[in-house]
C-alpha cells in the first residue's frame, strides 16, 4: 500500500509581512481562519509561529496559547508543531510555548547562515530545547539546513535525548544555506534510511521559487511535503500565491499525479507516532 503523504502548512512564518503577500496571515484569529482552510485544503500539521500587532516576530506563550486552542476547536485532530525559531526571541525563550504540550515542535540541532544572519543554535541551547520536548512529551521536527544536523540528529537519539525515531526535515533553498540541489536531496534521503531506517518519515521544505520543486521530489521519494506562505509568498514568478489553502491544494494535485494518498490527521498521527486524540 501506497504510504499517504503529510501535508505540513507553514502558514506565515516569521519574515513574511502583508506588505509583501496581503494573504499572510498575522493575528491569532487571522492565522487560525487561514489553518482551517488549509486543513480543508488537506493539511494535516499546521507549523505556527505567532506575531506582534505590528507584524514584528514574537515568542509569547499567550500568542501561542490562543492560537493552538483555535487550531484544536476549528479543525479536529490537525497536528499542532510550534517554532521555537531564533528569528522569535532569544535563549530560552524560543522555548517558553513548550508547556503547552503541542503536538510537536520544530528543533533546529545547529548552526547556519541565514541571508543577512548567522542561525545561531548553540549546544547548550539545543539540548535545553530537546530536554524540555522530552518533559512535556512533544515530538520534535528535527529541521536539517546542513548535513551536519541530520547526523547530529542520530547523535542525540542515541544519547536519549530524543525519543523516538527523529522526523527529519530537510531545509533547501535558503540563500547561503543548503541550496535545493537533487543529487544533495538524494543523499540526504539515503543518509535517513542508512542513520534512522528504510521505513523512518521524513519531510522536505523549498524555500521560494524552490518550494514546488522540493515538493515534488519529497512526493516523488516517498517522503512528506511541507507547503505555506511562510516559505513562499508567490504562485509563480508573475503571481501572488492567492492563500495558504492554495499552496496546499496545489501540493495535493502532486501527491495525486504520484498516486499518493494525502494523509488524514489520524494517518499522520500514526506515522509520526504521535498519541490519538
Amino acid at each position: 500500500m501506497t504510504t499517504p503523504c503529510i501535508i505540513c502548512v507553514a502558514i506565515t512564518g516569521s519574515v513574511p509581512r502583508k506588505a509583501d503577500n496581503p494573504a499572510v496571515p498575522v493575528t491569532v484569529s487571522e492565522q487560525i481562519e487561514s489553518t482551517h482552510a488549509a486543513f480543508e485544503a488537506g493539511a494535516s500539521i499546521m507549523h505556527a509561529h505567532v506575531r506582534n500587532d505590528d507584524e514584528t516576530p514574537s515568542s509569547d506563550p499567550d500568542r501561542f496559547a490562543a492560537l493552538k486552542e483555535g487550531i484544536e476547536k476549528h479543525c479536529p485532530g490537525m497536528i499542532v508543531q510550534l517554532s521555537t525559531g531564533g528569528r522569535s526571541g532569544a535563549g530560552k525563550e524560543r522555548g517558553g510555548m513548550l508547556p503547552l504540550r503541542p503536538d510537536m515542535a520544530s528543533l533546529s540541532v545547529g548552526s547556519n547562515n541565514f541571508p543577512t544572519r548567522v542561525y545561531e543554535n548553540p549546544p547548550d541551547l539545543v539540548g535545553w530545547l530537546a530536554s524540555e520536548m522530552l518533559k512535556y512529551d512533544v515530538k520534535p521536527e528535527i529541521e536539517a539546513f546542513d548535513l551536519s544536523h541530520i547526523f547530529h540528529a542520530k547523535l542525540m537519539a542515541d544519547r536519549g535525548e530524543l525519543a523516538g525515531v527523529p522526523y527529519v526535515q530537510f531545509v533547501m533553498g535558503v540563500k547561503n544555506a543548503m541550496p535545493a540541489d537533487k543529487q544533495v536531496f538524494d543523499f540526504y534521503v539515503a543518509t535517513v534510511a542508512r542513520l534512522f531506517g528504510a521505513d523512518a518519515p521524513w519531510c522536505a521544505a523549498g524555500v521560494g521559487a524552490q518550494q514546488i520543486v522540493v515538493n515534488d521530489w519529497a512526493i516523488a521519494a516517498g517522503g512528506h511535503a511541507r507547503t505555506g506562505l511562510e516559505d513562499n509568498v508567490r504562485w509563480d514568478r508573475e503571481t501572488l500565491a492567492p492563500s495558504n489553502a492554495a499552496l496546499v491544494q496545489r501540493t495535493a494535485e502532486i501527491c495525486a499525479r504520484y498516486e499518493r494518498p494525502v494523509a488524514t490527521p489520524a494517518q499522520a498521527r500514526d506515522i509520526l507516532g504521535l498519541r490519538a486524540v
